[in-house]
């Protein structure tokens, strides 16, 4: 019988051939596929390869590295022939992509040493694999279809690590009318983390944003022979710090292509408008660097307005390719890259401020030259005046207003202007204004851009979820009705609320805030008021846990060059600088003084620009308690207070909430809203707003300005519903949760759960449950619920049932993903509904229980009198068996538990070191019982586990060398090797404390697949 998937897989052939693919049916194996690549590689490079020469090409180009592989896919690689001659080849035509042979194969199969694969769809370039198409059923999450070919690439020995597989380029999953497609990576960079952070996954997209996901239509857009041709050779990233593949998504491509287009037509200026957070810093570094190639330009420049925008951008466009550009520490190095002819300093990354002096003949420097009988910077870069230039604006909303622009403008007449943004200047919005005569108007980006090339606005983003929506709490005292226009609340009483709400904003912490501010002497009297109410109530409440606090904002100038850049797009701390510089600067000096002693740094305000490094890398880096290392969450910012920093061009994915104390409006509150919208998994549902200024008018009018096409539906798409809409979903999905296990004869009840007969049973609980989590994690981090809501949420699903929930959920998730992937009739799983299962382990790890706070917990309840139990040892045992994080050492925690005994009085350091030994113990037991059952010495097999653990890598061969000993044939050799892994992968999984052990993958499932 033919399945839907071969149905499908022949419909997508015909289409292919179809699109001039040349189909190859008789390619079915690596033999086949490599005779084919031989065949094209010598028509290609002109040249006739012996027998062994081929061999050795083979030996040279095929490599378990993926970014290797793909780096000589794209270059001139050398290869010495037999005789001692070179030869210098390329394996596809480099020059123009469009001129190879394109092939299309299907029903591949791929036999290494452990590892016998089949795959659905392959497409070939010159004989080379670059696309791998597998086909699914409807309904499949394209995240599990991402976990398959992540579990295939991890088998020891796969056709991706040792055959010409290994220059696969793109992954493309389709059910034919859902298609999504993503990179190939290195292990590092192709594998889910313990936070379930996902690799990119794109569905492609039209030039308007409408998606193209139906198979066909896919095919036609994306698939014809010279546009995959350019998806790879120009619209994928090799980024050479990070040894990683990136694919640019559709909105990018169309952004650089517009561009190109623009100067290769010489047709004027234009902007892009790409919403905050979408990546520009990407799609411009590859717009300027396709522009290297241009020999009509003389000159890229990338343009940014600040000092830490400038090193930044630098910083990602070096992360995108080595040593790309360099920086320009004052004007003079400008000029002289301007003036330089070598092909490095063609793309030049500056700041509109060290180009504006370059051309101003006032300037101090040009005054100095003057004065000094030499030639000004101006007057050395006359040279440059009818030459083509480009200039490519950052953030052009902001910098271009000034007479910089103008200057430029003038100077280079025939120059193209390019302008990024993510909130462009609209007549609405427009303040600065352009004087003709008798006739003032208001000057927009339109105005200074001519043209708008793409738009990408934060409405596209968020339904493509790239960037999250927003939750606004417009705050109101407890009993007070809405504040009154221009009125605002005293900093106490803020604070206060700051206080009571921030662990439910940040879902206990596991995320900071930025807390904005409307002037410097405002941000420092808000420190100090943090300081003083969170000594009272640690000195009311010894357990309350201080918030660490830090504030930023930048220092008088005073002639500092480097403060000047960085307050050029700091209005409002610019002014409050002019004001009492002295009485700033101390309080500056006090606050780094207080983080000097907290983070044990030495920074000062000489060097406030190292301080302002530091506050961003902690907000950036924040990690939840223990993640890592013991007592790593020390190290975050749970608040940064700030006036102006911050709240333009800084992303940050650990940053969830901003506090507003402020007024805001258009884009200034989009920008600052902006900074919590990052994506990062399902424990940050949207970006959270409290707002103390009942600001709602504001946020309307600016969602209205900066939704693009969709203004009737932007409130509907940018914010999340409000709280009794989320309250009766999540009713709805606990009653759901109930009537399915009615309809098994089971009450609804945590208990239960382990009575549901078969695995589909079981995972339609994980479905239901999971949604009834979703739903309660999205409400935990809602701060305008009143006390009647809660009692409903709470009467809904009580704390203890829905903990109790939790850990069968985790335990029954646990047992179904062990047996996802097994095998059945023709290859297929042995059960489609768990291997099509979304499972999702993070939506159940607290960010307040962590492995310290267990083991003070376990410590106390030794601690107590039997006859005045605070915490009963079930309780204890309860939370343990809820929370994710402790999946693989459950068992364990909960045994050492019910070992103790009660009022045993043991200190946290003796529970510590009892709960190690006992692991220990019951680990040495283990693995003895296992070398004794598999007839292995014990020693051996000890070895053999540590070695995994410490590569955290396992080879197949590191098996063989265990077994040899035992002098057994190969088929029963590989029978006691399939036996002994099924016995230890729990063990190994247990003791790499969630990490995935690379090449495990296999031998979960009873061998290789």
């Amino acid at each position: 019988m033919i399945t839907p998937e071969r149905r499908l897989e022949e419909a997508l052939v015909a289409k292919l051939r179809d699109l001039k693919y040349e189909y190859r049916p008789d390619i079915r194996d690596r033999a086949a596929l490599e005779a084919n690549f031989r065949a094209k590689f010598e028509t290609l490079n002109r040249v006739t390869l012996t027998d062994g020469e081929f061999l050795r090409l083979l030996d040279e180009i095929v490599t378990p590295d993926v970014y290797e592989a793909a780096r000589s896919l794209r270059n001139r690689e050398a290869f010495i022939r037999d005789d001692g001659t070179p030869l210098n080849y390329t394996l596809v035509n480099i020059k123009d992509w469009c001129k190879n042979a394109f092939e299309v194969v299907n029903q591949l199969r791929i036999n290494t040493d452990n590892s016998h694969h089949r795959y659905d769809v392959i497409l070939l370039i010159n004989g080379v694999p670059v696309v791998q198409i597998e086909l699914k059923t409807l309904g499949i999450s394209p995240r599990r279809a991402m976990e398959q070919i992540v579990d295939y690439k991890n088998d020891p020995g796969n056709g991706y690590t040792k055959t010409l597989l290994c220059f696969v380029q793109l992954f493309i999953v389709s059910n034919r009318t859902d298609t999504w497609y993503f990179a190939n990576n290195n292990a590092r960079h192709f594998a889910f983390d313990a936070d379930e952070r996902f690799l990119p996954i794109y569905q492609f997209a039209a030039e308007d944003n409408t998606k193209i996901t139906h198979l066909d239509d896919f095919a036609d857009r994306f698939l014809a022979k010279c546009t995959l041709g350019q998806m790879i050779s120009k619209y994928m990233v090799l980024i050479a710090s990070e040894q990683k593949l990136l694919m640019m998504r559709p909105y990018q491509i169309y952004a650089v292509k517009a561009i190109v287009d623009c100067i290769d037509q010489n047709c004027g200026n234009g902007y892009i408008w790409h919403t905050t957070g979408s990546g520009k810093t990407l799609t411009s570094f590859k717009a300027s660097t396709l522009l290297k190639t241009n020999e009509s330009i003389h000159k890229c420049l990338f343009v940014v307005d600040r000092k830490d925008l400038d090193r930044q951008t630098r910083e990602e466009f070096n992360r995108f390719q080595e040593n790309c550009v360099e920086e320009n520490t004052n004007t003079a190095a400008l000029v002289r890259r301007l003036l330089s002819d070598d092909y490095a300093d063609k793309v030049i990354v500056t700041t509109i401020q060290k180009l504006g002096l370059a051309l101003d003949e006032n300037s101090k420097h040009n005054r100095q030259n003057i004065a000094e009988g030499r030639s000004t910077f101006k007057q050395r870069l006359e040279q440059l005046r009818d030459k083509r230039m480009v200039f490519i604006f950052d953030e052009c909303h902001r910098s271009q207003f000034g007479e910089n622009h103008k200057a430029i403008k003038e100077f280079f007449p025939n120059s193209q202007l390019f302008g990024f943004t993510g909130t462009p200047i609209f007549e609405d919005n427009a303040t600065v204004k352009q004087i003709e005569g008798d006739v003032a108007t208001l000057r927009t980006t339109k105005d200074l851009f001519q043209k708008e090339l793409h738009a990408y606005t934060i409405t596209h983003a968020i339904e493509d979820r790239n960037v999250l929506r927003f939750h606004v709490d417009y705050y109101k005292p407890k009993g007070a009705s809405a504040l009154a226009p221009g009125q605002t609340l005293t900093k106490q009483a803020v604070a206060q609320a700051i206080l009571d709400k921030h662990d439910a904003a940040t879902g206990g912490r596991r995320f900071n805030a930025l807390l904005a501010t409307a002037s410097i002497n405002e941000a420092i009297e808000y420190y100090e008021v943090f300081k003083k109410l969170q000594t009272e109530r640690q000195a009311a409440d010894p357990q309350f846990a201080p918030l660490k606090i830090a504030a930023v904002f930048s220092p008088p100038a005073e002639g500092n060059k480097d403060v000047q850049q960085i307050q050029e797009d700091l209005p409002q701390e610019k002014e409050d600088n002019r004001h009492d510089p002295e009485g700033k600067k101390t309080a500056l000096r006090a606050i780094i003084a207080d983080y000097n002693q907290r983070y044990g740094t030495n920074h000062d305000i000489n060097n406030f620009d190292l301080y302002y490094q530091d506050v961003q890398q902690r907000i950036k880096d924040q990690q939840f308690p223990n993640r890592d290392l013991p007592r790593k969450g020390q190290e975050k910012i749970d608040i940064t207070i700030v006036v102006d920093m911050l709240l333009t061009g800084f992303d940050a994915k650990f940053l969830n909430t901003l506090y507003v104390d402020k007024n805001l409006k258009h884009h200034g509150l989009i920008q600052a809203f902006s900074r919590t919208n990052r994506v990062l998994n399902a424990t940050k549902p949207y970006g959270h707003i409290l707002d103390f200024r009942q600001q709602q008018d504001s946020v309307d009018a600016a969602i209205a300005l900066f939704s693009g096409a969709q203004v009737d539906r932007a409130h509907e798409i940018w914010l999340v519903d409000k709280a009794p809409v989320v309250i009766d979903n999540f009713k709805q999905a606990v009653a759901d949760l109930g009537e399915f296990m009615k309809s098994q004869g089971l009450e609804a009840k945590p208990d239960q759960v382990n009575n549901l007969m078969g695995d589909d049973a079981r995972a339609q609980f994980i479905k239901r449950f999971k949604e009834v989590q979703r739903l309660q994690t999205q409400l935990d981090q809602y701060t305008d619920l009143t006390d009647e809501q809660r009692e409903l949420i709470e009467q809904t699903l009580p704390k203890d049932n829905l903990r109790a929930f939790r850990g069968v959920y985790l335990e029954t998730a646990q047992r179904l993903k062990e047996q996802r992937g097994r095998p059945g009739k023709d290859g297929e799983p042995a059960n489609p509904e768990v291997d099509q299962l979304d499972f999702e382990f993070v939506l159940f790890a607290s960010a307040v229980i962590d492995y310290d706070y267990i083991m003070k917990l376990i410590a106390k309840y030794s601690g107590q009198d039997p006859k005045k139990l605070t915490i009963s040892r079930e309780q204890l045992i309860g939370l343990i068996q809820s929370d994710a994080k402790f999946l693989n050492e459950r068992e364990e925690i909960t045994e050492y538990v019910r070992s103790l005994k009660e009022g045993e009085g043991l200190d946290e350091a003796a529970i510590r070191a009892g709960y190690e030994q006992f692991k220990t113990e019951k680990q040495a037991r283990e693995i003895e019982g296992l070398a004794q059952a598999h007839g292995l010495a014990t020693k051996s097999l000890v070895t053999f586990v540590d070695t995994i653990l410490q590569r955290m890598i396992f080879d197949g061969e590191q098996l063989t060398d265990l077994m040899e000993p035992l002098g057994l044939g190969w088929r029963e050799r590989r029978e006691r090797e399939l036996a002994l892994m099924a016995d230890l992968v729990p063990l190994l999984n247990k003791r790499a404390h969630g990490r995935d052990i690379s090449g495990l993958n296999a031998y979960e499932h009873g061998g290789a697949r």
